[in-house]
């Protein structure tokens, strides 16, 4: 017999997909909301626990990446070892297209309480979108 901890609730599911195998990739995403405004977009990013010289932003090929990263602490320490960790450590990053027109220096950046705001510019691709062809389906 084995002993299960009392709870208000019991659900073998949930349980199931509290496990790390499960949430692995969870912690790494960086929670992101993004606002159309007249002449720009605005891009929240939450980013609790990292500091601003953890963060990079970078603008290539048409793509604007946000790199953050944070040094994992010891495992053990003096005052004892974890039992439980829930805290992520290490390296995480998030692209989003904003066109190849778009430099760095066009993108406004200020972090604060832990949330990243960029400012993205509106600007119009020169480039004329290629006229859709379709396969034509035989009888």
């Amino acid at each position: 017999m084995f002993m299960i901890p009392k709870r208000n609730s019991f659900d073998l599911l949930e349980d199931m997909f509290d496990d790390p195998f499960f949430t692995k990739n969870e912690n790494k995403i960086m929670r992101t909301d993004i606002k159309e405004h007249k002449g720009n977009y605005e891009i929240v990013v939450d980013l609790p626990g990292y500091e601003k010289n953890d963060i990079k932003i970078e603008v290539e090929d048409g793509y604007l990446t946000v790199h953050a990263s944070m040094n994992k602490e010891d495992e053990e320490t003096e005052k004892g070892k974890f039992v439980r960790r829930e805290r992520y450590f290490g390296e995480c990053a998030r692209s989003f297209y904003v066109g190849e027109q778009i430099t760095t220096e066009d993108i406004k950046a200020s972090f604060k309480n832990g949330t990243l705001t960029l400012t993205v510019p509106k600007k119009e691709d020169k480039k004329e979108l290629p006229e859709k062809k379709y396969v034509q389906i035989e009888d």
